[in-house]
């Protein structure tokens, strides 16, 4: 796999951390997930292909063995706070000096730097003073955030390992590690590039959801079908769009100009009665194959038994027999392998791990008297 022998220490942390050790993890990487000791039960999702060590960070010996790991690891994944690790005594002036090839990937929701990066947050607050969330929503409603993948996954996750790739890339000719920030404000606005360089050019100068693409037009929403379905409608192009009004049975040349924007809401009432008299079955009769940009909106139970989706093999299942989506993208040559096995019980490498980085079976034993770390090796039901 493209990550085969990188070796990715990853600190226990909430969700957009974890996805980034994952995607590292499905693409080949031995991630190790530094857990902490305590409950070990503890229920953490997205843990996919990486191994778990248990340690008590509260215990001050904990820092030297975390410090023997990063002396001999490539990535370091940091998902908490400005200063957190610098009172662990585990910040990148420490690591790096140890181990200058070690890149230190610190994903926060404000950065390492400026008033707010000691400040807790979540997806929603990043999204806002990222000016993100201004733009999304209904009109006359109040601005909504679309679950948290904007924030957490996209502009948190995804920037962080995309940062990741390419300080391994550059290592490649300077042989020297460096440190990423990577944050969630500064990454959905990343995302959010196009916004910026499109607002004057009429698709996002009227206030929020009456443009374009934010649900203002009617050849750019969903729409109810007769079995309380929904038909998703992105017909922008004029070529679609008049496959979209021979689809539903309308003549062009008896309705307004497909960019009066006067004659929005009363063309998107004349759609949705349209939609609202067929199922979702139906309508995708009438427009799967087209250009009319007409899908249905599948719900998760659906999407696994979609043709395209089953042809494709988008969808697999896990070691615990629980449905997710295949890594993306798909590679020719090295493409991903996730793990089948299940996720991890906390604690349940932490003697394999700490010997594979040279601890000895006396040392180990030791910390774990000290209670240093936890090992949860599962047993057998006999």
């Amino acid at each position: 796999m493209a990550l085969r022998s990188i070796r990715v220490v990853e600190l226990a942390g909430l969700a957009p951390a974890p996805f980034c050790g994952m995607i590292l993890a499905d693409f080949g990487a031995e991630v190790v997930l530094v857990d902490r000791a305590g409950d070990p039960a503890a229920v953490r999702l997205l843990a996919r292909g990486k191994r778990s060590l248990a340690v008590n960070l509260k215990q001050p010996r904990a820092t030297a063995v975390l410090r023997r790991l990063c002396a001999q690891a490539d990535v370091l994944l940091d998902p908490f706070r400005h200063g957190v690790m610098e009172k662990l005594q585990l910040g990148p002036n420490i690591l790096q000096k140890e181990n200058p090839k070690l890149i230190y990937a610190r994903l926060s929701g404000f950065g390492q730097s400026g008033r707010l990066c000691r400040v807790a947050g979540h997806d929603i607050n990043y999204l806002a003073l990222s000016g993100v969330l201004s733009k999304l929503g209904r009109s006359g409603e109040n601005p909504y955030a679309p679950l948290n993948l904007l924030g957490d996954f996209g502009g948190g996750s995804l920037i962080c390992a995309l940062g990741i790739l390419m300080a391994l890339f550059e290592r490649t000719y300077s042989g020297k590690g460096q440190v990423i920030d990577a944050n969630m404000v500064e990454g959905a606005a990343y995302l959010s590039s196009f916004l910026w360089k499109t607002q004057h050019l009429g698709l996002w100068e009227h206030p929020r959801g009456q443009n374009i693409l934010d649900g203002g037009a009617p050849f750019y929403t969903t729409y109810k079908t007769a079995d309380g379905g929904f038909m998703a409608v992105g017909a922008i192009e004029p070529q679609f769009y008049k496959l979209l009004l021979k689809g539903l049975g309308l003549k062009s040349d008896e309705l307004p100009d497909q960019m009066s924007r006067a004659d929005w809401p009363e063309m998107k009432k004349k759609l949705a009665d349209i939609f609202a008299k067929k199922t979702k079955a139906g309508w995708c009769q009438i427009f799967e194959g087209t250009d009319a940009c007409v899908t249905p909106v599948l719900t998760f139970e659906e999407v696994t038994h979609h043709e395209h989706n089953k042809e494709r093999g988008s969808f697999i299942t896990d070691g615990e027999q629980a449905v997710c989506p295949r890594p993306a993208p798909l590679l020719s040559n090295t493409p991903a392998v996730p793990s089948s096995k299940r996720d991890p019980f906390v604690g349940e490498h932490t003697e394999e791990i700490l010997k594979e980085f040279g601890f000895s079976q006396e040392e180990i034993d030791q910390l774990e008297l000290e209670k240093i770390i936890q090992s949860n090796k599962p047993r057998a039901n006999l």
